[in-house]
This record gives C-alpha cells, structure tokens and sequence, in this order.
C-alpha cells in the first residue's frame, strides 16, 4: 500500500495563555533549553511533513521571530481572531498548498513539550495502516479535569469528543481523554472544517467538532491510546512548566545514564536537551549543563557546576565553576570557584584554580593560574604560571586592550599587568610589579619602592586603640628585657614573655628563624 503524502503539520501556538501571568508568549517558555513549540516542532520533525504551519496570535511577532531561520523551514500562520482550535486550523491549511483529499494532516498544541517522535510517527503510521477519517491521540488519565472526554459507541469506535464546559456529570466522569494530536485525511478534514460553527459553551469553533460530524456522516475516527498520558500533559501555567521541566530533567538524565554517563544525584543533575555527553563522562551533584555544551570521555563535572554552550575535553575535571561559551581542553582542571566567561579557551592540562576569573583568554597547554586571578582578553604561552592575585588591566576607561604572555614565563603574584602589554618567553615578574612596558624574553620586570617605616605613628595617630595598646605592650616587654627589639627600636610582639621556651622541630624554632 501507498503510503499517504503529509501534507502539512499544523501546530496551534495562537493562545495567550493567560493563566502563565507573563509577557512572553505561553509557547516561548522554555524547558530542557528549548521553547516549548521548539519540542513540538522536534517532535513532528521526523515526519517529513511537506509544510510546517505553526498559527500564531497573542505575541505573533516574538513567536514568528522565535521561528525564523529554521531547518526545515515553518511558516507562521496568523490568526487573526481567537475563533477557537477549528478556526485556526482552517486558517492555516491555505498555507499548506495544494492538498489533495487523500493527503494526510497533523494537527498538534504548541505546548506538549513531553510529546516524543516515535510516538508522533507511530500514530501517523497507524492512520496510514488502517484508513480513516481521523486518528485521534488519547490518554487514560486518573483525573480528567480539564481537558475534552472522548466517548465511545457500543462497538467502541469513538463517536464524540466534549469539551470540559460543555460536559455534563456522566461525560465528566469519563476518563479517557482527547491529548489535542490528531491525524486527519485531508478530504474529509476540509469539508468538516467548513461546516463548524460557535454553538457551544465557549462561543467557539472547536476542531473536536468535526470528530463528531464524522462519526454522524458514518465515518470512521480511531483512538491511539498513549502507553504514557504524561507525555501528552500540557502546559497553562507555571505550575504545569516545572512539572514539566521535571520530567524533561528525568527523560535525559536517565537516557544519559543508559548511554554510560555516571549520574551521582540525578535530581540535582539538570541536561538541557541539546547537550551531548559521552560515555564515561562523571555528573556529581548540583550540575546544570545548558545549551550546545559538550563533554567528552572521562570527564568528571561538578559538584555546583554551570556550564553553558561550553565544550569540555577528555579527563577533564571541573569543579564549582560556571563556564558560557568557553572551551576547556582536554586533562585540564579547573575550579573550584572559578568563573569562565565568554571567549575563554583552555588547552591540554591546563590548571584554573579557586576564584579565577577569565575572559576572552586563550591559555596554552600545561600553563597554570592557581588562585586569585583575573585574566581578560589574553594570551597565556605554554607552561606559564600566573603567580597568586595576578590582574590583567585590559580596560583603559573607553576600550579593552590585549596581554600576551609567553611560553615558560612566571609571573609573581600580585602583578598588575597593564594591557596593551607583551611578556616574552622566560621572562619573570617580581611580586607586586605593576607592568606597563613590555618585558624582552629572558628579562625580570621589577617595580618597586623602598619600604618606609615611621616609629610611634600608631600611639601618636591612634592613641587609646587596640592597636596603642598592643604596641605600648610589647615596647615594655622589649625595655624590661633590655632589648631595643631590633634595628627600630621595635620589639617583636611577645618575644620576652615570661613562659616555656619556643619549640623546635627539625632544627626550626616555633618564630620560623633556624634553630
């Protein structure tokens, strides 16, 4: 048998979903990473429709921006008036082409994020198998509150689908639901549409109508019982998107898992659905991967970790870090509490240590920056260590400037350096250098003061404070030992106190000097 031509997929996004209580439009919400008519549309991709509709109302210009640009290509159709689920579908099917009376159409709610592709494929190829005016996707459900009741004759073939507001007590009692997905053969669909009118509860043109005038013209509708009603649930508030969103989290971190990545926690653990993990990757608690963010084999992420749009190498460790479109290369280890920002590339072996931040820093194979550090729009040479709270200054007030540093280099903490600047390879900086000019290979940039100390400034400047008394204290222990407690006249608080003798151990006196 010929298998019928999909004409069209028509997703209804038209709603203003006024129950969200938001700006955005209902269908623009996300989950997993993707709006919600973005699963939709992910789940009727495999069906190689010819068009895809998507009607669109409240909010038309987010939601046709929203869909502009992609592959394969859908085309928003506008609904003018809110007439109901009947009239936005024959609003759309003009945007469909030529349609012949054997073709197919599918018809889906723009928010079922849950909705799979096996199952939109099962139910079109089932309408193919065994002809019929429509194929409806239903739902045994244990509380139907909400949505319409699809009712059987005594053969069992559906008859009738009732909206909520229009159900009386024995209609309201059944349990078997209408999901919003249909199959409809094209011809029958077209002359069914046209004869809808509003004679309801809602002052609506209802596409569950036309199911009914099938089943009075003696034609046949047939159910597709969902083996998971969940994943027809729909979304109408914010309640319903975490639910939502939970489900989602629960579907990829366990398709994860069977794929072989390690999930320690996996309530913690939250995969957008466009991520791509390889098996032996590590997941350890509270981690969020967002976006296109890949992690390659033996990796560990996490505990606390957000990575977004960020590709990690093999083996790599990242810990307590937040990365956005960064790339971390391949044995590297990175945190805790370091932030990656935007732009950042990490090489082999690379070590980014506890409150690290970069951005735009491209940083070579085996360098290290091991703690308290910022390094933005940079370059850091192969094996190079960055020395404890290094700045890179690549902000002049109006424009940001380049640092390169070479291979091998050792800067010594506590360096300023101050962009446009180029470190050659070898070179050093001493600590508390503040680098203006650059530094040749092989070369110590130094910079610095002498030390200044001026006797008394406390008890003169401070008099009655902690301080004042501390240092009036240990003046006369150094005067009652005799001692002028150093070249200043200072003496090294505590140092003659009545008490033990300092300790040693291993030839080292308790004070740090050689015993």
């Amino acid at each position: 048998m010929t298998q019928p031509r999909l004409a069209a997929v028509v997703v209804l996004a038209a709603g203003e979903g006024r129950r969200m209580r938001s700006a955005t439009p209902k269908v623009l919400h996300r989950v997993a990473g993707r709006t919600l008519v973005d699963h939709v549309l992910a789940a009727v991709a495999p069906l190689g429709a010819e068009r895809q509709l998507v009607v669109v109302g409240h909010g038309r210009e987010q939601v046709a921006a929203a869909l502009a640009g992609r592959v394969p290509e859908v085309t928003p159709v506008v609904q003018a008036r809110q007439g109901g689920t009947g009239h936005a579908v024959r609003a759309a099917l003009p945007a469909a082409g030529d349609i012949r009376p054997d073709d197919l159409v599918v018809v889906v709610p723009g928010d079922t994020p849950l909705l799979t592709g096996a199952t939109m494929s099962a139910l079109v190829a089932a309408h193919a198998h065994e002809p019929a005016a429509a194929t409806v996707l239903t739902a045994e459900v244990p509380d139907p509150f909400g949505y319409g009741r699809v009712l059987r004759d005594p053969s069992g073939r559906i008859r009738a689908i009732v909206e909520q507001a229009d159900a009386d007590a024995a209609t309201a009692a059944v349990r078997e639901i209408n999901t919003g997905v249909y199959v409809f053969t094209a011809g029958p669909l077209l002359a069914a549409l046209s004869s809808l009118t509003a004679d309801n509860a809602q002052g609506e043109e209802y596409l569950t109508d036309v199911v009914g005038a099938f089943f009075d013209g003696g034609r046949t509708v047939r159910a597709y019982p969902l083996d998971d009603p969940g994943e027809a649930a729909g979304v109408n508030d914010r309640v319903q998107l975490a639910a939502a969103a939970a489900a989602m989290r629960d579907r990829l971190v366990t398709a994860a898992m069977r794929a072989g990545v390690t999930v320690l926690d996996p309530a913690t653990t939250w995969i957008d659905a466009d991520v791509a993990l390889e098996a032996d990757v590590t997941l350890l608690p509270h981690t969020f991967l967002h976006g296109s963010t890949r992690v390659a084999a033996g990796a560990v992420i996490g505990p606390d970790c957000t990575l977004t749009d960020t590709l990690v190498g093999a083996a790599a460790t990242v810990s307590r870090t937040t990365a956005s479109r960064a790339v971390i290369g391949p044995d590297a280890a990175v945190g805790p509490y370091t932030h990656l920002r935007e732009g950042t590339r990490v090489g082999r072996g690379v070590k980014l240590g506890a409150f690290v931040e970069t951005k735009a820093a491209e940083i070579a194979d085996g360098a290290k920056v091991p703690h308290l550090a910022y390094v933005g729009d940079a370059v850091i040479g192969a094996r190079s260590n960055i020395g404890c709270g290094t700045i890179v200054a690549n902000y002049d007030g109006v424009a940001k400037h380049r640092t390169v540093i070479g291979a091998d280099v050792k800067i010594g903490s506590d360096t300023v350096l101050v962009a446009p600047v180029h470190v050659g390879d070898g070179a050093y900086t001493g600590a508390g250098s503040v680098v203006t000019e650059d530094v040749l290979p092989g070369a110590l940039a130094v910079r610095e003061g002498r030390q200044r100390t001026i006797e008394g400034w406390v008890e003169l400047r401070r008099p009655g404070t902690a301080a004042a008394r501390a240092a009036a204290a240990a003046r006369g222990y150094a005067e009652q030992a005799g001692d002028d407690g150093g070249p200043n006249g200072v003496a090294h608080a505590g140092a003659d106190r009545a008490g033990p003798a300092p300790v040693t151990v291993a030839g080292i006196s308790d004070n740090g000097h050689r015993a």
